[in-house]
Parts: structure tokens; C-alpha cells; sequence
């Protein structure tokens, strides 16, 4: 009989066991699996990364349209700057040669007179000669350089290009033409370098 109950008792540590170890595994199933509060969390962290990510690519878009908007102005006034700097290099150069020019004009003068007074029996002298010459050459020069002498006589008076110094009567031109010139004058690339005395019919 002793035996009986203790095979019994054996039987129903055997069953409780079992029992028990049914009723836990499912706990232990479920706690492996993921929950649905779980998925939330993860789904709402992954969002997170996501704005901070653009975020950080905007910020450096912007950042990147920024230095180019620099890039080009610095590059459109450095532009400006070359051709403002070229600008007032080429004033100072025209400047400068009209500068020279006006002092050279008083020695073409004096050629003109030298020439001038030189008796017809003479003109073919050695002197006179060398000065045609020199007279020709410089007036070359001057004309290479873009320097030419203003019409005058028989031309209308025009204040722009004529100083008008005196008034004479003339047969041959009409009133307000040019009837003498007194002193040349000369232009400079379009630009009057000394205007040309002249006396005016009137």
C-alpha cells in the first residue's frame, strides 16, 4: 500500500509539473515577440531621424546657395572694378597725349611760319629742304597718332571747332563762313585738342 501512494504522489508531482510548464511557455512565447506598442516607438524614432536628416541637408542647401550668391557678386564686382579701372586708364591715357599734343602744336607752327617765309628763289635750297622735311615727318607722326587739323576757310562757322576772333566782309563766301584762319587747330581722336582762330564773314 506504501508503495501504491507514493506512485500516486509520484503521478501528481508529474501532472502539476506539467501543467505548469504548459501555462508558461505561451509567457514566454509572447515575451519574445515584438508588441504593437513596441512597433510605435520604433516607427516614430525612425520619423525623428528622418526630419533631422533634412534638417541638416536644407541647412546645408541653403548654406551652399548662399557662398555661390557670394561667389557671383564678388565676381560681378571684381568685374565692374576691371572695366572701371580700364575706363580711367584709358582717360588718363588720352589725357596725357593731349597733354603733349598741345605742347607739340607750337612747334608745328613755327614750322608752318619757318616754311612760310622762305623766298620762292630758296625753296629749293639745302635748308629748306631738310626743314619740308623734318615738317613732313612730324606731321606723319601726328597723324598716325589720330591727330588732325579742323577745316577751316570756306567752311561754316561752327563754335564746337572755331574761335572766332574777328569779323571781315568777302566777296567770295556768304555770311557766316569761314573767310580766314588765323591760327590752325586740330582734333585728337574726334576730341578737339586747340580750336582754330578764324576770322568770319559776317
Amino acid at each position: 500500500m506504501a508503495a501504491e501512494e507514493k506512485d500516486k504522489q509520484e503521478k501528481e508531482l508529474e501532472e502539476q509539473d506539467m501543467t505548469k510548464q504548459e501555462t508558461e511557455t505561451p509567457q514566454t512565447e509572447t515575451a519574445g515577440e515584438p508588441s504593437a506598442g513596441d512597433g510605435e516607438k520604433a516607427a516614430k524614432s525612425d520619423k525623428k531621424e528622418k526630419k533631422k536628416k533634412d534638417k541638416k541637408q536644407d541647412a546645408l542647401k541653403e548654406k551652399v546657395e548662399e557662398l555661390e550668391d557670394r561667389v557671383k557678386r564678388q565676381m560681378a564686382e571684381f568685374d565692374n572694378f576691371r572695366k572701371r579701372t580700364e575706363k580711367e586708364k584709358t582717360a588718363m591715357f588720352e589725357t596725357g597725349a593731349k597733354s603733349v599734343i598741345e605742347k607739340i602744336l607750337p612747334v608745328v607752327d613755327n614750322f608752318e611760319r619757318g616754311l612760310a617765309s622762305v623766298p620762292e628763289e630758296e625753296k629749293d635750297g639745302a635748308i629748306a629742304q631738310g626743314m619740308q622735311m623734318i615738317y613732313k615727318q612730324l606731321m606723319t607722326e601726328l597723324e598716325n597718332l589720330d591727330v588732325k587739323p579742323i577745316p577751316a576757310v570756306g567752311e561754316e562757322f561752327n563754335p564746337e571747332f572755331h574761335n572766332a576772333v574777328m569779323q571781315t566782309e568777302s566777296e567770295e563766301f556768304e555770311s557766316g563762313t569761314v573767310a580766314q584762319e588765323l591760327q590752325k587747330g586740330y582734333t585728337y581722336r574726334d576730341s578737339v585738342v586747340r580750336h582754330s582762330m578764324v576770322a568770319v564773314v559776317q
